[in-house]
């Protein structure tokens, strides 16, 4: 399986390396067919338990490494004067930000 996908990207490669249909994996992991669905579209994000149970059902296993990551911490600048912001002051700053993203990519 790849790695640094999203849990449902990880259960459909699961269930595709294991020959189940999203019924049979559902049944094995005693859910839903339904939730193996919505899971595998991205569109609900599965406890980690329910991961580990979705994977083991298509014989797979789930291990979790802690590690840290590098942030660059001229990002972390800025983040005292977003914390003095209003919600409304932030909400302008995130729409400003959206329109130059927007108008950035049209270039």
């Amino acid at each position: 399986m790849p790695r640094n996908d999203g849990p449902g990207e990880l259960v459909a490669a699961a269930r595709a390396r294991s020959g189940m249909s999203q019924r049979t994996l559902a049944r094995r992991a005693r859910t839903a067919q339904s939730v193996v669905a919505r899971i595998e579209l991205g569109e609900t994000s599965p406890s980690w338990v329910t991961l580990h149970r979705l994977l083991k059902a298509a014989g797979f296993g789930l291990s979790a490494v802690l590690r840290r990551i590098a942030v660059d911490p001229a990002l972390l600048d800025d983040v005292p004067r977003i914390l003095r912001l209003t919600p409304e002051e932030r909400l302008r700053e995130v729409a400003q930000v959206s329109r130059f993203v927007s108008a950035a990519r049209r270039v």
